[in-house]
């Protein structure tokens, strides 16, 4: 009885393990079979995208382009289509105004200032203007004096002088320094000087600085400022040769060309000798100058030249058997020293007839005291004005002449001017 039941258990379990593994069998087949039908509709909607977009494509490619009355007849079409839309009141306003700009105000030209009758003014061009120096029987400057203390002469005759005729007026002064062999070892002695010169200015003067040798050159211009000054003179290099005559025409006619109702003043550190190598002459320099109304001081250094070469000379000839061998130096001293004085004698002209003066130091240390003295002039010179009897305007010159009501004065200026020409 037990055997058979056993036996009964053994069939009841292969048969249960039968059934299970049919039963995954089948349910995996079907799984199977789920998963290779996805793929298929899978595989056909990608099929089906391919071919759309192939349809599409072949599509295109067949269309003609539009024409360009088609482009037309579409723009105008879309903008009917526009046009009917109701207009929002922005749209009612119309195209958007430009950008304003900013109108420039008209240039008003420039306004003279309000200065009393002291000051510097402008002056009718009929006026004259002659810088005046006046000095004693001892050569002091003499200042103080009024318009009555003065005659002014033109070609002989009296000229009238209103209550304007003594005016203050600033000065423009052009330092000219010749930067040849004759200069070159002591130029440091003459920044010294024209710096100490430039503080002795009013703050209104201005001031230029001009190098010559054998070339012309504007180193500064017009400036009031000092320090401007300073680095300029630290550009002065020595040259060879002087072109003076040149220097002096062309400042006349360049570095004075403006309009400026100042005084004019040219201070020179030369001794006046030309190489001959310019253009011009002492005679167009003089002219130069009076055209342009400028009064030139000349600090020479003729008498330091002629001191040196004096004693050379004196050396060489003190001895009878060293001036036989040297007679060809002797010669070229003796007329180095004949060009020194022919070269004073034209620069005491030239100031004179510009109504300037020529100052002679013995050494170049005096260079300091001597520009010192120049600036003392030109701050006590006066500026007297006065509308000339002859009203002709044929550019001639006029000879000027001035006095003072006392004999021990002597007043110093220029020779003339010249008219202006219609």
């Amino acid at each position: 009885m037990k055997s058979s039941k056993s036996i009964t258990t053994r069939s009841l379990r292969k048969l249960f393990a039968h059934d299970l593994s049919t039963v995954i069998f089948n349910s995996r087949a079907r799984a199977a079979d789920t998963e290779s039908k996805r793929r298929i509709r899978t595989g056909y909607r990608g099929l089906f995208f391919v071919f759309l977009l192939l349809v599409m494509v072949a599509l295109t490619l067949q269309t003609p382009p539009l024409t360009s009355a088609q482009k037309k007849s579409r723009t105008a079409s879309q903008t009917q289509s526009k046009t009917k839309t109701p207009a929002t009141s922005t749209d009612t306003l119309g195209a958007p105004p430009p950008i304003p700009t900013l109108k420039k105000k008209p240039e008003q030209p420039a306004k003279e200032p309000e200065i009393s009758a002291g000051d510097v003014i402008s002056v009718n061009t009929t006026e004259v203007m002659i810088p005046v120096t006046v000095r004693d029987s001892a050569g002091r400057l003499i200042s103080q004096l009024t318009r009555n203390d003065f005659r002014v002469f033109e070609d002989g005759s009296q000229q009238p002088l209103s209550d304007l005729a003594l005016r203050q007026v600033p000065v423009d002064v052009a330092l000219m320094v010749d930067a040849s062999s004759s200069v070159s070892e002591n130029l440091e002695d003459f920044r010294k000087a024209a710096e100490g010169f430039a503080t002795k200015l009013e703050p209104e003067d201005r001031i230029s600085l001009i190098k010559f040798d054998d070339r012309i050159e504007l180193l500064l211009d017009w400036t009031k400022s000092r320090y401007q000054l300073h680095r300029a003179l630290t550009r002065i290099e020595p040259g060879m040769f002087t072109r003076f005559n040149d220097a002096l025409s062309l400042t006349s006619r360049d570095q004075f060309a403006d309009t400026t109702k100042s005084r004019r003043a040219l201070i020179v550190l030369t001794d006046g000798i030309d190489s001959g190598r310019g253009s011009s002459t002492l005679e167009a320099a003089l002219h130069a100058l009076l055209q342009a109304q400028v009064v030139v001081y000349v600090v020479s250094n003729t008498q330091i030249s002629r001191a040196e070469k004096l004693s050379q000379l004196d050396a060489l000839t003190g001895d009878n058997s060293n001036a036989r061998f040297n007679s060809l130096r002797i010669q070229d001293l003796r007329e180095g020293i004949r060009v020194i004085d022919q070269s004073e004698v034209n620069l005491d002209q030239l100031t004179a007839a510009t109504g300037g003066r020529l100052y002679k130091p013995l050494s170049f240390s005096d260079l300091e005291s001597t520009y010192a003295e120049v600036a003392d002039e030109l701050k006590h010179q006066y500026a007297l004005y006065y509308t000339p009897l002859n009203k002709m305007r044929d550019g001639g010159f006029r000879r000027v002449r001035v006095e003072t009501t006392n004999p021990a004065f002597k007043a110093h200026t220029r020779v003339g001017y010249f008219a202006p020409k219609t």
